[in-house]
């Protein structure tokens, strides 16, 4: 299971890393405009939202519904290639690709989690992160046409489908402890804080979306921006591989702390856009408000809440779903008419992502 769960890993965000640092990039060469790329940007995420409410009340979340999922990443990586000349059918495609890949992830990291220890989960999930920066590096130094780099996607979705539906065959689930107690579970409990990891999700929005594009603006060549994005998934990966006895400690502390630094970062981005330094200094950062941030969450989540499976999902939906989407729309919107305030409005909204954190402490203790 551990072999699997690093190739699936390794494929799933190697998947991702062509979606957001390539393919906005690519959508410029088909003419799409920056408010559009925004609105294209959203269209997966806000999918990974409405998820857990249509599990919580209408499916369960099977294997079945797992392997159709995989199939379906798959088949909307295809369609992402033959609609992208038409903005409104390749929306379309961008729904049904991102409920795919917001069903696959909450599965796969339910499993991990379950079955691995906190030391070795960071072991594992770190093969997602040599996936991602293998990638970027390679498309990076390639310079692929547009067409070349969906392709490229569909291959990756592909070995996504094969590794996860490999795994699958190999977990033992308890489907109907699952199912009885989702009509229990409750997000107004802990308001404050998904309200701050929804903030932290819409405050990356625009990092995602436009930090290739905001880059090469200041002058950086494409090959300088893909060792930007590289050199921060390395820093993510030593961070998952020692950070085990980091997370030994209190969760919420950790929390707190990464989302400072995460501000401190946008904040980096803004005052010193063209120093390459500065740049680096900030990718560094995605250690902390990345790698240590992201598994101190849902290892946070899983400890709140009985139903695992759907904590993840809720996770993934309001965070890198709704948080995701909102950030998309809303950097669309910025980068159109105040591209050099992206950042600072990121910065911004990442301080009372913290201020939720010292509310849901406060309402915790009480």
């Amino acid at each position: 299971m551990k072999v699997l769960l690093s190739l699936f890993y390794f494929a799933y965000f190697a998947l991702v890393g062509v979606y957001i640092v390539f393919i906005p990039k690519t959508l410029l060469d088909f003419e799409y405009t920056k408010f559009q790329i925004g609105i294209i940007g959203s269209a997966a995420p806000f999918m990974r939202f409405l998820l857990p409410f249509i599990f919580k009340h209408y499916i369960a979340l099977t294997q079945h519904i797992f392997r159709l999922a995989l199939l379906f990443t798959f088949i909307g990586a295809l369609l992402l290639l033959g609609t992208v000349e038409n903005f409104w059918v390749y929306l379309v495609a961008n729904l049904l690709f991102g409920a795919s890949m917001g069903v696959i992830l909450p599965f796969v990291e339910t499993i991990a989690l379950s079955t691995l220890s906190k030391k070795l989960y960071g072991k594992i999930r770190l093969w997602g992160s040599v996936g991602f920066i293998v990638v970027v590096l390679s498309l990076g130094e390639l310079n692929l046409s547009s067409t070349l780099t969906f392709y490229c996607l569909s291959l990756l979705a592909f070995f996504t489908f094969l590794f996860g539906y490999f795994i699958v065959h190999q977990e033992v689930v308890n489907n109907g402890e699952e199912e009885e107690e989702s009509s229990s579970f409750s997000l107004m409990k802990y308001w404050a804080f998904w309200s701050s990891i929804f903030l932290m999700q819409v405050a990356f929005g625009g990092f995602y979306i436009f930090f290739t594009i905001y880059a090469e603006e200041q002058g950086f060549s494409s090959k300088m921006v893909s060792y930007l994005w590289s050199f921060g998934v390395i820093c993510e990966i030593v961070m998952l591989y020692f950070q085990g006895p980091l997370l030994q400690r209190n969760l919420l502390t950790i929390l707190k702390v990464a989302t400072l630094v995460t501000a401190l970062r946008w904040l980096l981005l803004y005052l010193y856009p063209s120093s390459l330094f500065l740049t680096f200094i900030a990718q560094s950062l995605h250690a902390i408000s990345f790698a240590l941030y992201h598994t101190a969450a849902i290892t946070y989540v899983f400890s709140l809440y009985s139903q695992k499976r759907l904590a993840q999902q809720f996770f993934l939906g309001i965070s890198f779903g709704l948080g995701g989407a909102l950030g998309a729309f809303i950097a669309g919107v910025v980068y159109e008419h105040y591209p050099r305030q992206l950042f600072l409005v990121e910065s911004l909204i990442t301080l009372v992502a913290f201020l939720m954190l010292l509310v849901h402490a406060e309402r915790k203790n009480q």
